[in-house]
């Protein structure tokens, strides 16, 4: 069977294609937007962003967790830029005030205008669902529940030996590249490329493509590399998580999961443009885990990201040129594959 091919290489360059990326795909599908610990305690707030649209992540004063478009119904200022205890949420340029409901408290000079209906102009709701500590929002009109994303996802972590209701959060690690954000998923999702990218994961990690196991589901794709004989390295894998697992969920959610004490990062692709490209990841860890293993293993982790930064901008610098229309697949990236044929569909 000959290699199946890539999307277009046009695709990753055109500003016309983000545009109907953000309308097709990213309005309509969950993202992970933060984690319940940025609301630790009622009428807190939180912001956080799904594709192109700032999200207001809120906990009223019964606890109940919110999400809604961070806009104020007035003008479109975004209202809430940082984390923070709140009773009620203000916008920044002419003070129209809501509460953490979503509903509008005031609007100043309204009583002046007639037929001012503030019942109407509260705040955008979005749909909110949780996994553990994960936060996951879609800007979509009433989407499937979030369990049809993630399907036997929660199971597979669980099976690592990482029950993530007892994580602790470590803390936020932020990075940018010059790089569509197709470029940036299409690389976490294959590890061809780690023998000669990655020599510290590859030290630790058995990434033979007859060790290195990829599985594909309906709306998520796993990797699972098993600790290599003889590893070697600064970062000790060995613990009660026996072997690595990299999950990714349609359309851009990361999640990784290394050797060793139980630990997990997680965090959303954000498009900032056609070829440019953000990202965080939220690192969790078991609460008694060694600060020095930590430490060892976000350093391990961080030299994996600085090397694949360099990759999909280089790649970047070579779709971008027109010449080539697109390229090829091999059996060791059949999850791009699989990732291509959702966005393809959600852009049919």
């Amino acid at each position: 069977m000959p290699p199946s091919r890539t999307l277009p290489f046009s695709s990753y360059s055109d500003p016309s294609v983000l545009h109907q990326e953000q309308e097709r795909i990213f309005r309509r599908r969950w993202q992970y937007v933060g984690h319940t610990g940025q609301l630790p305690q009622p009428e807190s707030v939180a912001a956080g962003r799904a594709g192109d649209a700032p999200v207001l992540l809120t906990r009223d004063a019964g606890g109940e967790l919110r999400a809604f478009l961070n806009v104020c119904r007035h003008r479109g200022s975004v209202l809430v830029a940082e984390d923070g205890a709140r009773k009620t949420v203000q916008c920044p340029y002419h003070a129209w005030s809501y509460e953490l409901d979503g509903r509008l408290r005031s609007a100043p000079r309204s009583q002046g205008e007639d037929d001012f209906d503030a019942s109407s102009l509260g705040l955008h709701p979005f749909a909110i669902d949780t996994w553990g500590p994960f936060i996951f929002v879609n800007p979509g009109p009433a989407p499937a529940p979030l369990a049809e994303t993630l399907g036997r996802l929660p199971e597979l972590v669980a099976s690592a030996g990482v029950d993530v209701h007892a994580l602790a959060f470590k803390q936020r690690a932020r990075s940018s590249y010059e790089a569509n954000w197709k470029v940036c998923c299409e690389n976490f999702l294959e590890c061809y490329h780690c023998q000669i990218a990655h020599p510290g994961l590859a030290n630790v990690l058995d990434i033979r493509e007859e060790a290195y196991t990829l599985e594909e589901d309906r709306w998520f794709s796993s990797q699972y590399g098993p600790l290599k004989e003889g590893w070697s390295g600064d970062f000790d894998p060995t613990g009660s998580v026996g072997h690595g697992q990299f999950h990714f969920v349609y359309p851009n959610v990361t999640i990784n999961i290394s050797p060793g004490s139980p630990n997990l990062s997680i965090g959303p692709v954000l498009p900032e443009g056609a070829e440019r490209t953000s990202r965080f990841l939220d690192y969790f860890f078991a609460p008694d885990a060694d600060p020095k293993w930590v430490e060892d293993l976000l350093s391990w982790d961080g030299v994996v990201g600085d090397e694949d930064t360099v990759l999909v901008e280089n790649l970047q610098r070579g779709v971008r040129s027109g010449v080539i229309e697109e390229g090829v697949l091999f059996r060791s990236e059949r999850l791009i594959a699989h990732f291509d044929r959702l966005v393809q569909e959600d852009l049919a």
